[in-house]
């Protein structure tokens, strides 16, 4: 194995294409573009007297991948706390240089539960595959959020959130097909910002970064998504102690039952100078 730096910036974000143009009129051309990269990658967990163990593969955006690792074995509850990370590694497969970066292994402190390994399943970069499967096994994991946590808004600095979002969006100017997950503060500041394809590995990224900073439970930081709220991006926030999501897209049911079990503020449709507020509306200051 070979570590590198765990930025994971070795593969590119964006690929080069050549496209052709038409409009309402008829004309036609063609020009370059880009468009997001998107790649595999194997998660794996090692622990002392436990080899490696492939534990998930997911369809993400090359980059920050020793992040997307960890915050993916925390929000399945395989890290419970950031001493728990002993090393992040790349490895190669049987030596082919090509795949290296396209596999992780977290090395753990201490052995960890095969049946959570087991668990987590393959996941797509759509949708993502949540392994707690139901709000009664989540509330098994953890416990509902101190209703006194987390971040008070005003509607000015929740209304101005996807604005700051974009603004460092980078990857996003260049394709125009990334999702971003970001955390901030009351004031709205943010503390990290990351893209990728899949709503749930931008996410497990902004967790994953936290965890390696040692900087969880987020319990100070809101979550904002750029797409739509289901049930795993709850689940996540919920593991992670993040009290308000907010998002441009619209929530699930399941989505807003698991916030409201939680005590977690719920904020969906939050474009165009306006937002629903789902779930536990005291943290919004009207």
């Amino acid at each position: 194995m070979k570590s590198v730096s765990p930025s994971g910036t070795a593969r590119t974000r964006a690929t080069d294409v050549k496209v052709v143009t038409v409009n309402a009129e008829g004309r036609s051309g063609s020009k370059p573009d880009f468009v997001v990269t998107e790649e595999p990658m194997e998660i794996r967990a090692g622990a002392p007297g436990q080899e490696p163990e492939s534990v998930s593969v997911t369809m993400r955006t090359p980059g920050h991948d020793f992040e997307l690792a960890v915050g993916f074995l925390f929000t399945e509850g395989m890290i419970t706390e950031p001493n728990d990370v002993a090393s992040v590694k790349y490895c190669e497969l049987n030596g082919e240089e090509e795949q290296k970066y396209n596999i992780v292994t977290v090395g753990l402190m201490r052995a960890f539960d095969m049946a959570l390994a087991r668990r987590a399943m393959v996941t797509s970069s759509s949708c993502g595959i949540c392994g707690t499967e139901s709000l009664d096994q989540l509330l098994t994991c953890t416990t509902p959020v101190d209703s006194e946590s987390g971040p008070r808004l005003t509607t000015s600095v929740l209304i101005g959130l996807p604005d700051a979002v974009r603004k460092v969006q980078p990857t996003f100017d260049r394709t125009g097909g990334l999702h971003a997950a970001a955390l901030f503060d009351a004031k709205g500041k943010m503390k990290v910002v990351r893209e990728d394809i899949g709503r749930h590995n931008a996410v497990d990224k902004v967790i994953g970064h936290s965890v390696l900073e040692k900087s969880v439970p987020l319990t100070e930081y809101g979550l904002f998504c750029s797409g739509r709220l289901s049930f795993e991006i709850i689940q996540k926030a919920a593991m992670a102690r993040i009290a308000l999501i907010a998002a441009v897209g619209a929530p699930s049911s399941l989505a807003v039952q698991t916030a409201d079990a939680f005590g977690i503020t719920l904020i969906g449709f939050l474009r165009d100078g306006k937002a629903n507020i789902y779930t536990h509306d005291h943290r919004v200051q009207m």
